[in-house]
């Protein structure tokens, strides 16, 4: 049963990926992914806002979606929300799967579609004041390969 937790909290990458790939005897691969806040010209932090509810909904589909479509063992998406600064971790997805190819694509479908796709709002704060996020051509772009 995929994980999926959209929380204000910092998480350990370490004992989330030991988490995930404990006890997998019929899995041969597990892909991990970690984004983190990058400084885009001297931000200060930035700021995530969601939809309890709505936003668990939306990434679960995807979730789903891939589960079907490469026959994964199992996945896993961290999101977070709140104020995050540079260097903070934002979000990891895992994926597990008998074979390498269907955790790797897996893994990129859900990057993919989680830049695009999952309804969260950024605001950045840098030296010029604050500013909402605009969606970007080049992640438009990524989706169109699946």
């Amino acid at each position: 049963m995929p994980t999926i937790r959209v929380q204000s909290a910092p998480f350990s990458l370490g004992e989330e990926s030991e988490g995930f790939a404990a006890g997998r005897t019929e899995t041969g691969a597990v892909v991990t992914f970690t984004g983190l806040v990058r400084d885009t010209g001297g931000i200060s932090r930035m700021e995530i806002e969601h939809y309890p509810g709505m936003t668990e909904k939306a990434i679960g589909d995807i979730v789903d979606e891939a589960m079907g479509r490469w026959t994964l063992d199992d996945a896993l998406v961290i999101h977070r929300h709140g104020t995050l600064v540079p260097g903070d971790r934002i979000m990891m997805v895992a994926t597990a799967a008998r074979h390498r190819a269907a955790a790797f694509e897996a893994a990129e479908y859900l990057m993919d579609y989680l830049k695009s796709r999952a309804p969260f709002w950024k605001k950045e704060y840098g030296p010029d004041g604050a500013e909402w996020v605009a969606a970007k051509d080049e992640d438009e772009d990524a989706l169109s390969r699946w």
